[in-house]
């Protein structure tokens, strides 16, 4: 359910009579919490007013040469869900998970962890031992 809520110059420091030099929001406007609303300007520093909440813009309260101190209404605004962006859009669904993969034969996962090939190894075991196969000799390149 939304509500309208009163936006207002939050605390600015000692400053007084501040002139708005630009307006970034109108009526209408979909705006998000932190969104830069007016901006402001002092003697020593130019600050950005944010909104508080998430929602539309209702009714604009202040214009650009109008001079604000904390406090002072900025706008109204509807909270809530009841005007979403139409940028905003729901997250795209996770992807799904791969299938698992089967298990290695111990040979293979034995293979990999002492670093010989599968085919030196034998697939004999015994108390989860395995032994290299013996060694073949290949003949001598004969010319």
């Amino acid at each position: 359910m939304s509500q309208t809520i009163e936006v207002k110059v939050p605390d600015i420091g000692d400053f007084k009579d501040v002139p708005v030099i630009d307006v970034l929001v109108k009526p209408g406007d979909a705006i998000k919490a932190e969104q830069p609303l007016i901006t402001l300007e002092s003697d020593k520093a130019t600050m950005d007013v944010p909104s508080p909440i998430n929602g539309t813009v209702k009714e604009i309260k202040i214009h650009i040469g109008d001079k604000v101190s904390e406090g002072a209404l900025v706008l109204l605004a509807e909270s809530g869900d009841a005007a979403p962006a139409a940028s905003e859009k729901a997250p795209p669904p996770p992807p799904p998970a791969p299938p698992p993969r089967p298990p290695r034969p111990a040979h293979a996962v034995a293979s990999r962890k002492f670093g010989f090939p599968t085919s030196v190894i034998s697939r004999r075991c015994r108390s989860s031992r395995f032994w290299l196969k013996p060694a073949t000799r290949s003949k001598p390149n004969s010319r």
